[in-house]
């Protein structure tokens, strides 16, 4: 497969982080940066080293040189710039969300398998190696029986939300919000180790409602999914209004794992039970003999690599899609159903 030339929408610090995997991805080659204002088009396509910028997706659409395009915009822009790229024969590779919801995300990898294009989404986590270590750790520790999966970090928007201004982080019209931009982490990584669960239950932390305009109505800073399954329970919590300090855990009947970072994995353990102690409410002790071992978990300062080389391997035919798609199509039907106890509405689900 030759190179594969990308156009980049969006001049976030995600985009700045893409077009740095893509200068190091041999099978990848940066061509220029997409903005409305045209001299930060220009300015960012030269700081990044590229050569064409671009004020719309139309342009975007219309250079034969692009065969594919990162879409990092906000998210309520990711379904129609996908569709519009996808229909010019581009693959797309959508930060997450892919889509507002599920029906939206269905539309978008159905028109990409009618243009024979790849439609993928970036979500970090499912690419990264240290997950598949994870799994096998898994395997260890006998039936599962809980999980707490978490992300929590204070915004720096927020504080625009709290000095009564609109930002794109905290907005129902941008299809954006805590489970939207952290949240979904936690759940692409529940549905990743342990798929789907028959059910879930959502408490939401708000942090405006109906009748704000800067958030364009009700939106959440924070919040806890409960998801149920035939054998286990996975608590997913998140927030972008105050900092989670706690690691994830998974514990089976035989031992628990515990890890760091459920966007970026690091630092994991698990510890294998020994013999139960009788009476041990009485004592700090649970069990006796416990072994606990480091996991060794990739080492990696950017694993957005992973997805990059993952999607140029889709577009080669050297991987099947299917199995991320799926994935993606999971957990947006798990935050539609969170948003719909939640109360919290995008245009986009009228």
């Amino acid at each position: 497969m030759n190179e594969l030339a990308f156009a980049v929408v969006g001049t976030s610090t995600i985009a700045d982080s893409m077009v740095d995997m893509i200068h190091q991805c041999s099978r990848a080659r940066y061509r220029g940066s997409m903005s409305r204002d045209a001299a930060r088009a220009a300015s960012t396509t030269e700081r990044l080293g590229g050569t064409t910028p671009y004020t719309s997706i139309e342009e975007v659409c219309r250079d034969a040189a692009v065969d594919a395009v990162y879409i990092a915009s906000p998210n309520a822009l990711h379904v129609d710039q996908a569709l519009a790229c996808i229909r010019a024969g581009k693959h797309v590779l959508v930060e997450k969300p892919l889509a507002p919801n599920e029906r939206l995300a269905r539309r978008v990898f159905d028109e990409a398998a009618a243009h024979g294009v790849v439609a993928l989404e970036a979500m970090r986590s499912v690419h990264d190696p240290a997950y598949e270590t994870l799994r096998a750790a898994v395997e260890r520790i006998g039936r599962v029986r809980r999980a707490s999966l978490r992300f929590g970090k204070y915004s720096s928007r927020y504080d625009e939300v709290l000095a009564g201004r609109q930002t794109n982080i905290f907005d129902a019209r941008m299809a954006s919000g805590s489970l939207m931009d952290i949240g979904v982490y936690c759940v692409a990584a529940m549905v990743h180790l342990f798929g789907a669960p028959e059910g879930i239950s959502c408490t939401p932390v708000f942090i405006a409602d109906a009748e704000n305009e800067a958030t364009g109505g009700v939106i959440d800073g924070a919040g806890t999914i409960l998801a149920r399954y035939p054998d286990k329970v996975v608590e997913l919590s998140y927030s972008k209004i105050s900092q989670d300090l706690l690691p994830c855990q998974i514990e089976g009947e035989l031992g628990t794992i515990t890890y760091g970072g459920v966007s970026v994995p690091s630092r994991a353990s698990v510890r294998l039970r020994g013999q139960a102690v009788r009476g041990a409410w009485t004592a700090e002790a649970q069990s006796t003999g416990d072994e606990t071992e480091d996991l060794a978990l990739a080492a990696c300062d950017n694993n957005m690599c992973y997805e990059l080389d993952d999607f140029c391997a889709c577009v080669a035919g050297e991987m099947d899609a299917a199995r991320y798609r799926d994935i993606t199509l999971a957990s947006l039907a798990i935050m539609d159903e969170a948003r719909r106890q939640a109360g919290i509405v995008f245009p986009a689900d009228r």
